[in-house]
């Protein structure tokens, strides 16, 4: 008998409801003692919490998965010594998966179904796994990539991290990011505000990880989630010897990419290293995964598995997830092969630290508590969805899968036995036709419970006290095609969007209106004079080329309109002018604001891809 789809409902408690509810609630903390007499007592404290989530690793860019090139000796050390899920899965793009993740419930019932277009934005009634960890007395960081939403009330800093060190919400060369970055003595955003920080991507995060375990009260919790942007293009190292011998076995983009991952291998021994000089290893659940399915690496080894990140097919979404925990006395050096995902991960983490369960949700997840003890144990039968989307309206069965223990039933038409095919060669639907009409019926289930109000658009809030400043960029535009990395705003393409908005008290609100960032330096006729260094690609060229191969392109914009509600004006540029300046006096409520570049004949050049808002005070 072919499982049904879990019952998924939406909240009846309000996040801020459930916040009130449990913040401030008094916890036990863990010191991490080493010595016998004090580890039964140690147990029966809640544990820190390290999860590490890299960008574009597949399940075969680890050694202890069978690759013969890439050099990774702790994250098979750790592979040794934690319980693996051997049959784990993720949505095969990025949002996505970091959105079923912290809420526990698929990305598409978050509302979460792209990377961009304002499809990346976790909606702001759910409650994100940082918020119920802080909610149970943990402190809580994120060091790495988001993807998210990129204002106020989406940033990581509103959903419940204490302590937030990221780069733009897309990250590295999206339109999100800070313009000249490009991983290597970067921009950085820490709690809202850009600083400088010295050194490559990933060393940042990992060194600041360790020093917020520092600054963490001794008895106090914490959560730490490290979610690295690499192996994600683009690829810039600071030192070419990383590559070591990768250059003349693979692709010169594969020796990027594997030379990213055996760094990421060293930063993970150096953490588990500091962890245990600080005599918090023993009681600190440490936690590998990665966000979807492989790249760079797939045309080397991909673990016998077809296709690769963006997928339907089980090189698209099946991932490592590695799982360790010496206090919690779990079947270390054991596999699970019961069918798990990304939605489990928080109702599991609820159990395994005793955490306030937020009430009124339904999970679309379920907790493998059980398994990390019994390994072989099987849990109920189900029904699992993964789904690419990323159209504009939604497309049933558009990239999606629907999958039990045994059976892939791929866009509707192929099913495979994964038990007996895991490479899926075989199209066995016209035999399996009870389990094909099974399938389908369990994925219409699903449908009807995650579509309704699916695209209804986000809404950042302007004007309010936590967040000074609101940064509008193409990214966010709900329209196909839209540009979302700097290079591709830097060929000037003809595509315009607005950006939905919240004005959060009735006042005056500046408008800075261009081209370009501000960070460019560039007018809006012009183009920018940057140029950037990065030591392994050894050239000097702009920074859009670097990242993206693009060249800057000049555009003969005449003037600027902006239209906000019902108010609308346009203005001459001048030569010199990096932006216009609009005023408007706007009432509390919801806008879209939309803003044009035109000509002399006042056509339509693209819209005007940058905006600056804040309320305005004299």
């Amino acid at each position: 008998m072919v499982p049904q789809v879990h019952s998924r409902t939406e909240s009846t408690l309000p996040r801020r409801a459930f916040l009130k509810s449990v913040l401030g609630a008094g916890v036990l903390g863990c010191t991490g003692f080493k010595s016998r007499a004090l580890l039964a007592a140690q147990e029966q404290r809640r544990p820190n919490v390290v999860l590490i989530m890299t960008d574009d690793q597949g399940y075969g860019d680890l050694a202890c998965h069978g690759n013969p090139i890439i050099k990774t000796p702790n994250l098979d050390k750790l592979h040794r010594e934690a319980v693996r899920f051997t049959d784990f899965h993720v949505d095969p793009t990025c949002s996505p998966t970091r959105g079923a993740l912290m809420s526990g419930k698929y990305s598409h019932h978050a509302r979460v179904w792209h990377t961009i277009c304002g499809g990346n934005f976790l909606r702001k009634t759910e409650v994100t796994m940082a918020e119920v960890f802080k909610g149970s007395g943990y402190r809580t960081a994120i060091f790495g990539k988001w993807h998210l939403g990129g204002n106020y009330p989406y940033r990581p800093m509103d959903r419940g991290f204490d302590e937030w060190l990221g780069q733009g919400d897309g990250g590295t060369g999206t339109t999100a990011d800070y313009f000249t970055n490009d991983r290597v003595n970067d921009m950085y955003i820490h709690n809202g505000h850009w600083e400088r920080h010295e050194g490559w991507g990933p060393d940042v995060f990992f060194r600041n990880a360790t020093k917020f375990i520092e600054s963490t009260e001794r008895g106090t919790p914490f959560f730490l989630y490290l979610s690295t942007y690499v192996p994600h293009s683009p690829h810039a190292i600071p030192d070419r010897s990383w590559l070591k011998d990768h250059e003349a076995k693979v692709p010169l983009s594969t020796a990027y990419f594997y030379a990213s991952i055996e760094r990421i291998d060293a930063n993970i021994r150096l953490l588990r290293k500091y962890l245990d000089d600080k005599g918090l290893a023993q009681n600190t659940i440490f936690i590998f995964m990665t966000d979807n399915g492989g790249t760079a690496g797939t045309e080397v080894f991909n673990a016998g598995m077809r296709a690769k990140k963006g997928s339907p097919y089980e090189g698209g979404h099946r991932v490592p997830f590695f799982i360790h925990w010496p206090a919690g006395r779990i079947k270390h050096g054991s596999d699970v092969s019961d069918l798990t995902a990304h939605i489990d991960v928080l109702p599991t983490l609820i159990e395994l630290c005793n955490l306030k369960r937020p009430a009124g949700i339904t999970f679309d997840g379920r907790s493998f508590k059980k398994q990390l003890h019994s390994p072989g144990l099987k849990l109920g039968p189900r029904t699992l969805v993964v789904e690419r989307q990323r159209t504009i309206r939604p497309q049933k069965w558009n990239g999606a899968v629907a999958m039990t223990n045994r059976w892939r039933l791929v866009n509707n038409e192929e099913l495979y036995d994964i038990v007996a095919d895991p490479g899926q060669q075989t199209n066995v639907a016209a035999r399996h036709t009870d389990v094909v009409e099974a399938l389908r019926k369990d994925f219409d289930r699903y449908w009807a419970r995650v579509t309704p109000g699916d695209r209804e658009h986000p809404r950042v809030i302007i004007g309010s006290p936590h967040d000074e400043e609101t940064f509008c960029h193409p990214m966010d535009w709900y329209v196909d095609g839209t540009p979302w990395n700097h290079a591709q705003v830097a060929a000037g393409p003809k595509k315009m969007g607005s950006w939905p908005v919240a004005v959060h008290q009735a006042g005056t609100y500046r408008f800075e209106v261009s081209r370009w960032p501000r960070e460019a330096n560039a007018c809006i006729r012009g183009v920018p004079d940057l140029r950037k260094q990065v030591d392994a690609w050894d050239r000097n060229q702009p920074i859009s080329e670097l990242i993206y191969g693009s060249e800057y392109k000049a555009l003969p914009v005449h003037s600027i309109g902006i239209e906000v509600g019902g108010f609308a004006e346009s203005k001459k540029v001048a030569d010199k002018d990096t932006y216009l300046r609009f005023d408007i006096r706007l009432q509390a409520g919801n806008y879209d604001v939309k803003a044009v570049m035109l000509d002399e004949q006042k056509q339509m050049i693209a819209g005007a891809y940058y905006v600056y808002v804040r309320r305005f005070r004299r």
